[in-house]
C-alpha cells in the first residue's frame, strides 16, 4: 500500500510506532545556518567568476608553469592567472571528505565530519598575558612548555597550539623550537606554521621520528601545517611549495586566508567570504594535482576591523556570522573546514572577555563543522592567555554537548524505565539514572553551581580565582 492510500488510523498507527521495527539510534545535530543552499550557489558562482575572470597572482614559478602549461590556466598582462571552472570543479571531486588526526599514541582525536565539535588554541599571539603577574609580555619558550601542560591536562582542548611567540630562540629555529616546545609535555595532535616549506619539512620530519617514521605520520598523521593565500588573489611561493609538500606526502594542511572586510577585501560579509573562499580554493586546486584525495581543510578568517582605529574586532558579532557563513559555503562544496571562536577584544580576563568568548563559541559550536579553533586570544588576537584558555576549556565542554544535538533511540527514549519507576517515582534509585547520571548533563568544573552558603563558607570565589587556582595546580 502506498503512502498517499494510507487510511488516518494507519497514518496515526505509523506515528505512534505500532507494529514498527526497533527504532535506530538518530542524532540530528544542531546547526545554525546563516547561508542556505540558494546563497551558498549564489557564493560559489561568485568564487568561480573571481578565479575565472579575475584570477589569483602565483609567486612561484614551477606552480605558475604547471598550471598554464598543463591545467589550461591563462596567465593575463598584469600577471594574474585565471583558473577555469572545470579545473574547479574538478578539483573539488577529489577532496576527501574528512580530515583525521591523532595524538602520538595513534588515538583518534579530530575528524572534521564528526557531530561533535572539537577545539585548539589560538597560535602566535605576539605577546602574553603572565598569569602570575598580569603583565603583558613577549613570550619566551618557557611560556610555550607551559602551554603545552596546560593543553594536555585540559579535557577538552583537542589538540595542543602555541598562542605565542618563543622570543628567546633565533628567528630561524622559532618555527621548530615552537613544536619541540608544544610536545615536550602533551601527546595531543600539534597545529603550527612556518616560515617557508624548509622549515615546514623540518617540523615535519621531527613529527614523524616521534611516531616512527613518515608511514607511520601520513597513516595517522599528529600534526596539521597552517598556511595560506595573502589577501587579496594572492599565492605566496612558500605557501604554494608547502601546498605541494603537503599533498605529495599526504600530511594534512589548513588552506585560508585572513582577510580584512574594507582593507584587503569587500566590507561585506558575503563579498568577504566569496573572496577569502576564491583565495582558498585557489590552493585547494594547486594541493589536489599534486595529491588528488590528499586531507586539505579550509575555513574562515575574516577579520572585521573597527574602522575608528582599524583595530581587529575578534569579540564583534560579524566575526562570529562570517565563521558561520563560510562554514555553511564549504559545507555545500563538500570542503572540510574549521572555525574560529574563544577570542576576545578585552586585554585581560574579565566580564567583557568572558561574554565574547561565551557568544563567539555558541555560534561556532552550532556552525556545522567540528572544528573550531584561536581559543585563548585577548586583545584581538595579540594577546594569547592561558587562564583565557583555561575558561574557554570549561565553555568548550558546555557548547560542544549544546552542539551535539539529542540521542533518539529505544534507550533514551526510556520507555520501560517509566513503566517500571512512575508508581513509585523511582528514577533517582533505577539503573538507567546510575548509568547515565555524569553524561547526560554537562558538568561544570570550575563555574559555579552550588548553593550559596557553601559559596559563601568557602571564601566566594570569583570565577577568575577559580580560573587561576585550576592554572596553578596544573603547572605547580
Amino acid at each position: 500500500m502506498t503512502a498517499s492510500r494510507r487510511t488516518k488510523r494507519e497514518r496515526l498507527k505509523a506515528k505512534r510506532g505500532e507494529n514498527a521495527p526497533a527504532m535506530p539510534r538518530t542524532t540530528k545535530r544542531v546547526k545554525l545556518t546563516v547561508i542556505d543552499e540558494k546563497g551558498a550557489a549564489a557564493i560559489h558562482g561568485a568564487v568561480l567568476r573571481i578565479l575565472s575572470e579575475i584570477g589569483v597572482l602565483i609567486d612561484d614559478d614551477a606552480t605558475r608553469r604547471m598550471l598554464v602549461q598543463d591545467h589550461g590556466c591563462r596567465q593575463d598582462e598584469e600577471g594574474y592567472v585565471h583558473l577555469p571552472e572545470d579545473l574547479v570543479q574538478r578539483s573539488l571531486e577529489t577532496l576527501g571528505d574528512q580530515v583525521r588526526l591523532f595524538d602520538r599514541d595513534g588515538r583518534q582525536v579530530v575528524d572534521t565530519s564528526d557531530r561533535i565539535p572539537r577545539f585548539c588554541p589560538g597560535h602566535n599571539c605576539v605577546q602574553i598575558l603572565d598569569h602570575r603577574t598580569g603583565e603583558h609580555r613577549p613570550g619566551v619558550r618557557a611560556d610555550l612548555e607551559n602551554t603545552s601542560r596546560v593543553c594536555e591536562a585540559l579535557p577538552n582542548i583537542d589538540m595542543a597550539c602555541s598562542l605565542g611567540y618563543p622570543g628567546d630562540v633565533p628567528v630561524e629555529n622559532e618555527s621548530i623550537e615552537t613544536v619541540k616546545a608544544l610536545t615536550a609535555h602533551c601527546k595531543k595532535p600539534v597545529a603550527f606554521t612556518g616560515h617557508d616549506e624548509v622549515k615546514v619539512e623540518q617540523i615535519w620530519s621531527y613529527l614523524a621520528e616521534l611516531v616512527g617514521g613518515w608511514g607511520e605520520l601520513a597513516d595517522k598523521p599528529c600534526g596539521l601545517d597552517l598556511t595560506g593565500p595573502v589577501s587579496p588573489l594572492k599565492l605566496g611561493e612558500e605557501t604554494c611549495r608547502r601546498l605541494e609538500m603537503s599533498a605529495r606526502r599526504w600530511l594534512p594542511m589548513v588552506c585560508y586566508p585572513a582577510i580584512f572586510p574594507g582593507m584587503a577585501g569587500p566590507i561585506t560579509l558575503a563579498g568577504s567570504i566569496a573572496q577569502s573562499s576564491a583565495e582558498a580554493l585557489a590552493g585547494v586546486v594547486i594541493h589536489q594535482i599534486h595529491g588528488p584525495g590528499a586531507p586539505i581543510l579550509s575555513g574562515s578568517a575574516i577579520l572585521p576591523m573597527d574602522m575608528r582605529r582599524a583595530d581587529l574586532a575578534y569579540g564583534s558579532p560579524e566575526y562570529a556570522l562570517a565563521g558561520l557563513g563560510a562554514a555553511d559555503y564549504f559545507s555545500y562544496i563538500g570542503l572540510p573546514s574549521w572555525t574560529g571562536a574563544g577570542c576576545s577584544d578585552s586585554h585581560t580576563v574579565d566580564l567583557q572577555a568572558a561574554a565574547e568568548v561565551g557568544s563567539n563559541m555558541s555560534m561556532a559550536a552550532l556552525a556545522g563543522t567540528a572544528f573550531i579553533h584561536n581559543l585563548g586570544f585577548l586583545s584581538g588576537g595579540r594577546t594569547g592567555s592561558l587562564e583565557m584558555l583555561v575558561l574557554c576549556n570549561e565553555l568548550a565542554g558546555m557548547v560542544a554537548k549544546l552542539g551535539g544535538g539529542i540521542v533518539v533511540d529505544e534507550e533514551s527514549l526510556a520507555v520501560d524505565v517509566i513503566k517500571r519507576s512512575a508508581a513509585e517515582n523511582a528514577f533517582l534509585t533505577d539503573s538507567h539514572t546510575f548509568d547515565r547520571y555524569q553524561t547526560e548533563m554537562w558538568i561544570p568544573r570550575i563555574f559555579e553551581r552550588s548553593d550559596l552558603s557553601i559559596w559563601l563558607e568557602s571564601g566566594a570565589p570569583s570565577i577568575r580565582e577559580r580560573l587561576q587556582d585550576k592554572l596553578h595546580s596544573i603547572l605547580s
